[in-house]
């Protein structure tokens, strides 16, 4: 399929992999690359510029296909030193794209193309697409509310979201949040979206760096299995309903600061329950979808049945015509 973002991207398939924190590494990001979409690798995952370089490496000797890197913009940023520096190790590795995601990414706009890489910029609203727009991004990701990990504190679904950022801006949208399946893929694109974000779905897979009792609980989850947590900081986060997210709920219901709220959310406690498989032990970010998924598959596998489910869904559609 052809489509805007897959023609500027260079990608066989409009299906991107989400910029998961402790989860976008080079293996399975570089495995979505190779079945034809974008693998992604986050930033964050990295804490200085020679292991993110490191990463950079790996990916290309993972994948010769285009790939993508995510690096969150936090509120006081300008442009620093360290976040320049990732810039620029990714144009010198000839980077595909680079998404930014937090704040006004109007200071990183030249940064990005002067370095010879397509820049796309995640929103919760349309809104902040349009801003987005008028700063100089190529296309603007629009993440619904049903997304893992942070939506957006307006509630808006992504329903909602990408028909009015499709009919909003004038460069590509991409769609996410609680799309898992070739439906949701084809609902997308009926939006006016010219991709998809995927996390969820790609955290089933064997390739994701998470337990095997993580995967499971993805396999047995319902529509009731997330719940919003944070909203007190107002850093409001979907995650799975588990005992470290109640806790957090509950000491947020007496009033608990950041500081204290730390020591059951910090990103430290998640990536050790990933390698233990204490479930219960740390944050899980994950989205409203994972209700729909049902197995744990190879990337490759995953990518192929998307496609497949995606083509017959948009079939279905025409025949009723």
């Amino acid at each position: 399929m052809k489509t805007k973002i897959t023609e500027m991207l260079h990608i066989k398939h409009p299906i991107i992999q989400g910029g998961m924190q402790n989860i976008a590494y080079p293996v399975l990001a570089a495995a979505v690359s190779n079945a034809g979409g974008l693998g992604t690798i986050n930033a964050t995952n990295y804490k200085t510029p020679d292991s993110f370089h490191k990463a950079i490496r790996e990916m290309k000797q993972l994948t010769d296909k285009p790939f993508c890197v995510n690096i969150s913009i936090l509120p006081d940023l300008d442009a620093g030193d360290h976040v320049r520096q990732f810039i620029h190790i990714c144009g010198m590795e000839q980077v595909a794209a680079i998404e930014t995601a937090g704040t006004k990414p109007d200071k990183l706009v030249s940064l990005i193309h002067d370095a010879g890489i397509i820049h796309i910029h995640k929103v919760p609203a349309a809104r902040y697409g349009v801003s987005a727009q008028s700063c100089g991004v190529d296309a603007v990701t629009a993440v619904g509310y049903e997304c893992g990990g942070h939506p957006g504190m307006d509630g808006i679904g992504t329903m909602v979201l990408a028909n009015e950022a499709s009919r909003s801006l004038h460069i590509p949208v991409i769609a996410g949040g609680g799309i898992v399946d070739g439906r949701g893929i084809a609902a997308a694109l009926a939006l006016g979206a010219e991709a998809v974000v995927m996390g969820t779905r790609f955290l089933a897979t064997t390739e994701a760096p998470i337990s095997q009792n993580h995967k499971e609980w993805i396999t047995h989850s319902t529509e009731t299995s997330t719940i919003l947590i944070q909203k007190s900081i107002r850093n409001m986060m979907r995650a799975a309903n588990n005992n470290a997210a109640r806790t957090c709920l509950d000491m947020e219901d007496q009033g608990a600061s950041l500081q204290e709220l730390m020591s059951v959310i910090s990103g430290a406690k998640g990536k050790e329950a990933y390698k233990t498989g204490r479930l219960e032990d740390g944050i899980f970010p994950i989205g409203m979808g994972c209700c729909l998924i049902r197995d744990i598959k190879p990337v490759g596998e995953v990518m192929k049945e998307l496609v497949e489910e995606m083509g017959h869904a948009l079939g279905s559609v025409a025949e009723r015509m």
